[in-house]
């Protein structure tokens, strides 16, 4: 096979159980192919699928079963009453800025006295800084609530409390051996937080205070006017979309989709998308790297700006604002990447490495993260880029499927200033002299840690099926399997014997474009990226197998716009 087309393993999900499926299928009137996605979805009984179908808000978890709510709730009404002041601090990505931007928004609607700040990415670095509470302390303010960040804050929140300001933390990062001392501590990984649902983002831990003060002063009907931050937050952090997850961004998707406020609108459109079409896919690839720019090129209290600004003709500014920095960003991103490349080949020499650590005094800080998830991508390999930010190595680490990588960084703590994440991204600080020290050990405990299987990219197959399935109403129940993400990606198909026919081609950036017939059953296939298959594509073939999702062709002709389904190639044989 052609060096540029990676081997992936087809892992084949094991069928569930027969009388189950049968029951499922029965009872929610759908085919057995779809009834069986859903029971590997843990969705085994009516009441499971129309919870998943048709997602609420009563499907939502009792906010005060998370720790320390009632403190906060208690302290934030008390902080109203008295007209104290505000202020909340974010991280400077899509998850800290939408969080901000809510809990900003949300709390002067309350009648509060609030104010926001998103530190520096360069100069503050990660977390809450000094300078955000020496902020709060010039403007009198006497509560500070960080979104998104402040789990191991626990030198800052002390410097807080010394200067007599009260934190409220909203996390959902790992947390420290100790954690801050802090008025409230909202984080439900935390141990022994019986909160059920551990997989909300920094955003969504925020949204869950909402929740709580919304419950406290009588105001719950209006809170999901909030859950257009919640969406772009949840889904540009990469966190699972099952359970609350689900029920948050599927509601806030038809927010963002009927009725966005000003700035966001004028986010979609500058970005070329389309209010009334804007999927998990476009919030990822699109908008969420347009938010994130301002913050990895300077001051992230712009993307604040256009997420809460109201004036339109405001927002379509700050939105051409976050469009030209996402353009910077671009450029610096792939001259970062094309050097990076060449030192991984040419100096780490990378085959003979379990993982990829490199360093470069002079690369940007904001975009070390993207071009480590993207040597991930390349090579398939825990990955580090590291900068060096005031005499110190900087970095950000990106991790295959499945490896910890914050187990990882974990086992080479001696060899660490700090270190912070979760399983497939971290953060991290070396001493510019221990850097070769540390390259060596983290190479070692990775090679110690990964296992064979996960050396190889794989591709999580949910069913065999035949084309003839693939009928219209099969592929409409498909679409309301959305919104997709992790723990709820768009299911994956395989079929064999399929028979090659017309003029296989390459079309745009080496994407391979040709049709295949089963018995009777034609579809258009397009595999994007992989032109270099072409060989095993040759016209009059009958025992491809493919691996695929389904997916809907739209374009215009004169004759009006057109929707037709067609096979998203995966992988195929």
């Amino acid at each position: 096979m052609n060096a540029t087309v990676r081997e992936h393993r087809w892992i084949i999900a094991e069928p569930p159980e027969a009388e189950v499926v049968a029951r499922l299928s029965k009872e929610i009137k759908v085919p057995e192919s779809i009834a069986k996605i859903l029971v590997f979805r843990g969705i085994d009984d009516y009441d499971k699928a129309k919870a998943y179908f048709r997602p609420s808000l009563n499907l939502l978890h009792d906010p005060f079963l998370m720790h320390d709510m009632e403190l906060a709730v208690s302290r934030i009404i008390e902080v109203l009453q008295r007209k104290e002041k505000i202020l909340v601090f974010g991280d400077y990505d899509v998850d800290g800025t939408n969080g901000a931007s809510m809990l900003y928004l949300f709390l002067r609607e309350l009648g509060g006295d609030v104010g926001h700040y998103i530190p520096d990415r360069i100069k503050e670095g990660y977390g809450i800084s000094h300078q955000g509470i020496d902020k709060a302390r010039q403007e009198n303010r006497t509560l500070f609530i960080s979104v998104d960040c402040g789990i191991t804050a626990v030198d800052q929140v002390k410097y807080a409390r010394d200067l007599g300001i009260d934190v409220i933390i909203c996390d959902h990062h790992e947390p420290g051996s100790i954690l801050p001392s802090a008025y409230a501590v909202l984080d439900p990984i935390k141990p022994g937080d019986r909160y059920p649902f551990k997989d909300l983002c920094g955003c969504g831990v925020g949204f869950k205070l909402i929740q709580g003060l919304a419950k406290k002063v009588g105001k719950e009907s209006d809170i999901s006017s909030y859950l257009d931050f919640v969406t772009l937050a949840t889904t540009a952090d990469i966190v699972s979309l099952k359970g609350e997850n689900r029920v948050l961004v599927k509601i806030g998707l038809e927010l963002l989709n009927t009725n966005p406020r000003p700035g966001i609108k004028a986010l979609i459109e500058t970005a070329g998308l389309k209010v009334g079409q804007i999927t998990t896919g476009q919030i990822v690839f699109a908008l969420a790297p347009r938010i994130n720019a301002v913050g990895r090129l300077g001051d992230a209290m712009r993307a604040v700006r256009l997420l809460t600004s109201i004036d339109p003709s405001e927002g379509e500014h700050l939105a051409q604002v976050l469009e030209e920095e996402n353009r910077i960003r671009r450029k610096i991103d792939e001259d970062t990447f094309a050097e990076a490349q060449e030192l991984a080949e040419n100096v780490l020499d990378v085959k003979s490495k379990s993982a990829i650590v490199l360093h470069q005094e002079y690369w940007h800080p904001g975009v070390i993260g993207i071009v480590a998830s993207r040597m991930v991508e390349k090579y398939y390999k825990p990955s580090i880029m590291m900068s060096t930010v005031d005499g110190i190595a900087k970095g950000s680490a990106r991790s295959v499927t499945g490896f910890d990588i914050y187990k990882a960084l974990e086992k080479c703590e001696d060899k660490l200033i700090q270190f912070g994440g979760h399983k497939y991204a971290a953060g991290l600080t070396v001493d510019i002299s221990r850097l070769d020290e540390f390259r060596e050990a983290f190479n070692d405990t990775v090679k110690e840690l990964m296992t064979e299987d996960l050396k190889t990219p794989q591709i999580r197959v949910d069913t065999e099926i035949s084309l003839s399935e693939l009928t219209p109403r099969f592929i409409r129940i498909l679409k309301e399997f959305a919104p997709f993400g992790p723990s709820n990606m768009k299911p994956t198909f395989l079929s064999r014997n399929l028979e090659v026919r017309g003029s296989p081609r390459i079309v745009g950036a080496n994407h391979l474009k040709f049709k295949v017939r089963q018995n009777g059953a034609l579809f258009d296939a397009i595999g994007f990226g992989l032109g270099d298959l072409l060989p095993q594509v040759s016209e009059g073939r009958s025992d491809l197998e493919c691996v695929f999702s389904v997916e809907e062709n739209e374009w215009n002709s004169p004759t009006g716009a057109h929707t037709l389904p067609q096979l998203k190639i995966r992988d195929l044989h």
